[in-house]
């Protein structure tokens, strides 16, 4: 990115924060927490924020305010920028991409303000804490249960379409890594498409798959990044008239989006992948007392499928 590029995001950043009142501690706070969410529209990133924000309305002494990233790391970057000449007493970031914000962090860091990061990793070790599920662990959960479904270890058969969230995420290479240990392990087993990044996007995923129908005749089960991928993949196999012959599995595991699809029959499984922003909140809390503070906090997974799909909706019915 150009200088003026970057100050035309750099100033866009500081509108938007000053709009959303960053400038000022509100009424009765003490502490002002900036958060840099990737994107706002999401389903996932949706119910991340609202969790957050719930869990910092009940604590006064907080004034939270939530830049939105627009799913650009250059509006992020600013978003942080911002921050830091505000003074904010702690940031939270959750990054598009690694390498992208490492840079604005370890600036946050040097300034003296502590970072929590979120979902995806940085290259820097100067955050604070991070509060997120294991990717990997998830993504080897996913790659047995493919071979489960494809035949079991050591006799499974089949062709795998994978595809990816953003490749320069820590989630979509430990996901990919994960998963590629188990289906490696399978000679009988091979992927018909490489690499192919739809960006944790419905629309890129289902172009993905809509190609990949034409390419191969035979396709035995899609492994997608997350919920919204798997789907659109399913809606591609769907148009094609070939969903019946493949099985999908995504990540994510919200009740009204992978979850539902699970009971619908759309998806033969989905992956809890736990919204860290509850515990974003009480962690803050912790770090701005001065309380013990761990430096990572893994949250869990479990798989849902037809054989536990009703019990995990109606326990957050």
């Amino acid at each position: 990115m150009d200088r003026r590029s970057f100050a035309l995001a750099f100033g866009a950043g500081l509108a938007g924060l000053t709009l959303s009142g960053c400038g000022r501690k509100s009424d009765g706070a003490r502490w002002r927490l900036g958060f840099s969410q990737v994107t706002t529209t999401e389903p996932w990133r949706v119910l991340f924020n609202r969790e957050m924000r719930e869990a910092a309305a009940k604590h006064p002494e907080l004034q939270l305010v939530i830049a939105d990233g627009q799913d650009r790391t250059e509006k992020q970057v600013s978003d942080i920028e911002a921050f830091v000449r505000q003074r904010v007493d702690l940031i939270l970031v959750s990054p598009k991409e690694s390498a992208g914000l490492t840079g604005a962090v370890d600036a946050a860091a040097a300034a003296g303000i502590p970072v929590i990061v979120l979902d995806r990793g940085v290259d820097t070790d100067a955050y604070r804490q991070f509060i997120g599920s294991d990717n990997l662990k998830i993504g080897r959960m996913a790659g047995a249960y493919a071979v489960d479904l494809l035949g079991g270890k050591g006799r499974a058969q089949g062709r795998i379409v994978e595809i990816w969230g953003g490749m320069a995420s820590t989630p979509a290479q430990e996901r990919h890594k994960g998963f590629a240990e188990a289906i490696d392990a399978e000679p009988g087993v091979t992927r018909v498409v490489d690499r192919q990044d739809a960006d944790w996007k419905q629309d890129r995923a289902y172009n993905i798959m809509a190609s990949a129908l034409k390419a191969h005749p035979r396709i035995d089960l899609v492994y997608g990044h997350n919920d919204p991928m798997a789907y659109g993949a399913y809606l591609a196999a769907k148009d094609a008239g070939r969903q019946d012959e493949i099985r999908f599995i995504g990540i994510d595991g919200l009740p009204d989006e992978g979850a539902k699809w699970v009971k619908d029959g759309a998806l033969t499984a989905t992956f809890v992948y736990e919204p860290p922003g509850a515990e974003a909140i009480e962690q803050s809390l912790r770090i701005l007392k001065g309380e013990p503070a761990p430096k990572r906090i893994e949250l869990g997974t479990e798989v849902v499928d037809a054989r536990t799909v009703d019990a995990f909706l109606a326990a957050r019915a």
